[in-house]
């Protein structure tokens, strides 16, 4: 290594926790052209930072973000908070010159997300980097799935499913967290477990989503208000509260380039945890993946013989598949947090090397334009162009 990145990062909940492990875990196991210093962690309460920083491995702690963004020894801003801070933190760290990680969905808004973008394409010229924070690209089975396409063995796609089935809320006394807040989070299901779908479906295609229709419901009105108001669940008073989100969100899409989609994203799949399904048809082949058995691509070749021909079972851990060779031999299953690894590999390298990893804030931006034409659609109910 031949320098440092001090990198300081806002918030320290769930988001925090899996960020601080792939910035510890990075460069142990990958040869990283700069080595991470886990600098500082910020949260609202100072207690409660300081207690992070100790528990996830920060060097130190403080209660206010902009101050850190005066500090001369930061290089880094990693943004995990609820998506109405986004766009504040992120347009003052570009400007301060700081390279920004930002948590998806990219902002609440679409006009926040374009105020991201502008800041970030022209901090760009200054060298500074913004990446979004779409993690599950960079899972080596769907990395795998993006090669496939690539190379044309899947030709001409037709057809792309995409599904993210949770069941965390299917309670309805589960606490009112700030996820069901549209004031804090944007939007509920649709944005933050339907953005992933829409990024993987358009990161493996190659293709952008270019219209859609969609549906969205709230199942629960009303819920028990959290104590703390931060997380995915924990102990409720007898204060209730508003859902003011979706519980659930299903569209269609038409593809730039022709294909049909079907989109499904929902909190209230009774029995599914982190079941994140997408297929692609297309005139020579097809692939399918589901997160809950994440090591894993099917593959078929329509190309073989009808007689032999079969969903091949790929297991994503060979040395030549991506991000694996620094890990285990064969065999041996990657999970959830080595996404977040991979994560922090491609932005490191990508800041050394005066890139601009992928996805960006203006890829961001187009997801969220996705998302805002779903919403859009279900009040209208009836199509909605998405703006290239």
């Amino acid at each position: 290594m031949t320098g440092t990145l001090a990198v300081a990062m806002i918030g320290h909940s769930f988001m925090g926790k899996s960020h601080s492990q792939a910035w510890r875990t990075a460069p142990r196991f990958f040869d990283l052209p700069l080595e991470p210093e886990m600098s500082v962690v910020v949260g609202r309460d100072a207690g409660r930072a300081k207690e992070a920083a100790r528990a996830l491995g920060w060097r130190d702690s403080a209660d206010d973000w902009r101050e850190v963004l005066e500090r001369d020894d930061i290089d880094l801003v990693d943004i995990c908070t609820p998506g109405n801070t986004h766009c504040e933190i992120a347009v003052a760290a570009l400007q301060a010159g700081k390279h920004v990680l930002c948590e998806k969905p990219l902002a609440n808004t679409v006009e926040e997300a374009e105020r991201m973008a502008a800041a970030a394409a022209e901090a760009r010229e200054r060298g500074v980097v913004a990446m979004a924070g779409f993690t599950y690209r960079r899972v080596p089975a769907i990395a795998l799935a993006r090669r496939l396409v690539a190379e044309g063995r899947l030709g001409r796609i037709h057809h792309v499913r995409a599904q993210y089935l949770q069941d965390w809320i299917v309670d309805p006394e589960a606490p009112l967290s700030w996820r069901l807040d549209k004031d804090l989070a944007g939007s509920g299901a649709l944005g933050d477990i339907g953005a992933h779908i829409v990024d993987l479906a358009q990161f493996v295609t190659g293709d952008r989503l270019a219209e859609v229709v969609g549906s969205l419901r709230t199942f629960v009105d009303e819920r028990p208000v959290a104590t703390d108001h931060a997380g995915l669940s924990g102990s409720a008073g007898t204060e209730r509260g508003p859902v003011t989100v979706d519980d659930a969100a299903s569209f269609l899409g038409r593809f730039a380039g022709g294909a049909m989609g079907v989109f499904e994203a929902t909190r209230f799949a009774t029995g599914r945890k982190n079941a994140i399904r997408l297929e692609v048809n297309g005139s020579d082949g097809a692939i399918a993946f589901d997160f809950e058995d994440m090591n894993v691509l099917e593959y078929f070749d329509h190309r073989e013989p009808a007689g032999v021909a079969g969903f091949r079972r790929i297991l994503a851990t060979e040395a030549d598949h991506p991000y694996v060779a620094a890990w285990w031999p064969p065999g041996h299953g990657l999970g959830y947090e080595h996404g977040f690894t991979h994560q922090v590999v491609d932005l490191v390298e990508g800041i050394a090397a005066g890139e601009h990893p992928a996805p960006s804030f203006a890829d961001g931006l187009q997801v969220q334009r996705v998302l805002d034409a779903v919403e859009t659609s279900s009040e209208s109910r009836a199509w909605r162009e998405v703006p290239a």
